[in-house]
């Protein structure tokens, strides 16, 4: 059975930056389990799976507009130093509530005397990334 819009999927996957540094896997670890389009893996991520067989593997390059998008200046923004009431770190992940009250991570890029730099934008945003898989099992969900 290959896998169409209405699997349940197990599969084993990788994704790695362009220098091939490997951002997250679970080749070493149990399979992820998904049902196609149920919102756990993004779009494009999906799509390329579609036709894969069990025990098939493949690599795919993911373009920064079909992975986590380009990274956009204005989701860097700069805040009063004052406004954090705890020790802060370069590449420290912080926990922010919008004007709706959902968290919003931040990573924080700076850090002045007076104003520390917030950078909004996804982590993976701007890199193009390599999608590896291997179908473990394909089910009708």
């Amino acid at each position: 059975m290959s896998i169409n819009e209405q699997s349940r999927i197990t599969l084993h996957f990788e994704l790695a930056l362009e220098d091939g540094q490997i951002v997250d896997s679970n080749f070493d670890a149990k399979p992820a389990q998904f049902v196609f389009g149920d919102g756990s893996l993004l779009p494009d991520f999906e799509a390329v799976l579609l036709g894969l067989e069990v025990g098939e593997e493949a690599n795919f390059k993911m373009a920064p507009e079909k992975a986590f998008g380009a990274h956009n200046p204005s989701n860097v923004q700069t805040l009063p130093r004052s406004s954090f009431s705890m020790d802060l770190e370069e590449g420290m992940v912080v926990s922010f509530a919008d004007s709706a009250k959902n968290e919003l991570p931040g990573v924080i890029k700076t850090i002045g005397d007076t104003q520390v730099e917030v950078d909004f934008n996804h982590p993976l945003a701007g890199h193009t990334l390599s999608y590896r898989v291997k179908i473990i099992a394909v089910e009708e969900a």
